[in-house]
């Protein structure tokens, strides 16, 4: 009887250990998300944090300007405008999978390719492919440290980080110095145009710090996520043949794939994308099961009471993404991956307010979704029509939630080269085809 004794007050102290554990991870975490832009940005840098942006500047209260820039920075012009380079970039990157001899590592490329959407697209930066690829290592390295303690000591995360922003800002600044004295040739205005021409239009002249600093918040808001996303559709289509099957009958009907297999050419188009209903569902069925973030932090403006309990004016609450989709009771058979539970007929979305918001809801949802959704079904209508990819591993891999949802092996995938009838192309004969005769 001692000895239960002695182990159910074990039993009870080691509880109590991992619950208060879990309150100061919560609190330390809270902390780190309101300190991991205010730590790392140049301390010269006037753009306004307003109160609920934790640190980030350029997203405030609803009625902040920045706000009003955003909303032509993503606006269906914009998003337009944006789209033949982004199919380009795309397609470029495909390219370069199929000819590679081996597999490669699908999360580590997509976070090379959305960095470069972001560099070449969004900004309009003209850098060289050498410098590009010093620059993604660089900002690697400040990613990874973001979330570091704000703890300035030698070999600390938080050194780290500094110094690769520092390095990062002196690229940067060479980049948006070239920007501002090359003009001419430029077919459309991308995000840093529109950013640095509504500034002036609200009288906000901005420095080369705050211009800066922007730059590497729009990389950072198209970065991870964004990659997370194109790991976990590339998984899908792999692991559901029919699924990608469907998508290319799809395709075929809407011209954008012939019925022996090639592409057609020409660049997609907005309206083009918007009616291809079944890719819409595929795109949704991801976000759902793989939702890139876990959740988000909100600060309560007015007490109310929810299942019982009451939660005050001022305290800081968190919102959990995966089980609100794990949980809704509009989803039928939540584990399974099935994208006609967003069709016509369905609508499974469709029965409540909040029950699907991959990309947060209310005024404070992500700015960038649109943007987001039209990468991965530029994406997604690119590996359909021109590619050919199978998994390289004997099983797929696990998943892991930390610091955004990705395969703990990054997901080995072998691509291949396709001819003009959808074939994949080996190696040994696409040597043969480029030799000289």
């Amino acid at each position: 009887m001692l000895f239960e004794g002695l182990e159910l007050v074990s039993a009870l102290a080691t509880l109590a250990a991992c619950l208060v554990s879990v309150t100061l991870l919560l609190a330390v975490s809270q902390q780190l998300w309101q300190l991991r832009w205010a730590a790392t940005r140049d301390k010269s840098c006037k753009l306004p944090i307003p109160k609920g942006s934790m640190g980030f500047p350029l997203i405030g209260e609803t009625g902040h300007w920045l706000l009003q820039v955003f909303s032509k920075i993503f606006s269906h012009e914009a998003l337009e405008s944006y789209l033949p380079k982004i199919q380009l970039v795309i397609q470029d990157t495909l390219r370069a999978w199929s000819s590679h001899p081996e597999a490669i590592n699908v999360y580590q490329e997509a976070q090379k390719l959305t960095f470069r959407m972001a560099i070449r697209v969004l900004l309009g930066f003209s850098i060289p492919e050498e410098d590009l690829g010093h620059l993604f290592e660089v900002y690697q390295q400040f990613v990874e440290n973001v979330f570091s303690l704000p703890v300035d000591l030698p070999f600390s995360g938080y050194r780290r980080g500094i110094q690769a922003r520092q390095i990062l800002q002196k690229g940067l600044e060479k980049a948006i110095r070239e920007k501002l004295q090359c003009t001419q040739g430029k077919d459309y205005s991308d995000a840093l145009d529109l950013l640095i021409e509504s500034s002036k239009e609200h009288g906000k002249e901005m420095t080369m710090q705050e211009l800066k600093d922007g730059t590497l918040e729009l990389i950072f808001a198209a970065y991870a996520t964004t990659a997370s996303a194109s790991t976990s559709l590339i998984m899908q289509l792999l692991k559901h043949p029919a699924v990608l099957e469907k998508l290319r009958e799809e395709l075929r009907a809407h011209g954008i794939l012939h019925s022996g297999g090639c592409p057609c050419e020409g660049t997609l188009r907005l309206d083009t994308l918007s009616g291809l209903r079944y890719l819409d569902c595929v795109i949704k069925e991801v976000m759902r099961l793989f939702t890139p973030i876990s959740g988000g932090y909100r600060t309560v403006l007015q007490t109310f009471e929810l299942d019982g309990f009451q939660i005050p004016k001022g305290w800081s609450v968190m919102y959990s993404i995966r089980d609100t989709h794990d949980t809704a009771p509009v989803f039928k058979d939540v584990n399974v991956f099935d994208p006609d539970r967003f069709s016509q007929a369905r609508s499974e979305d469709k029965d409540g307010r909040f029950h699907y918001l991959p990309f947060g809801g209310g005024v404070r949802t992500c700015l960038g979704k649109h943007l987001a959704k039209l990468f991965l079904k530029v994406l997604a209508v690119e590996l359909a029509s021109t590619s050919r990819f199978e998994l390289a591993t004997r099983t797929f891999p696990r998943i892991t939630l930390v610091p955004v949802l990705h395969p703990v092996d990054g997901l080995s995938v072998k691509f291949f080269g396709l001819d003009s009838n959808q074939n994949k192309i080996l190696p040994e004969t696409e040597a043969m085809l480029s030799a000289t005769v």
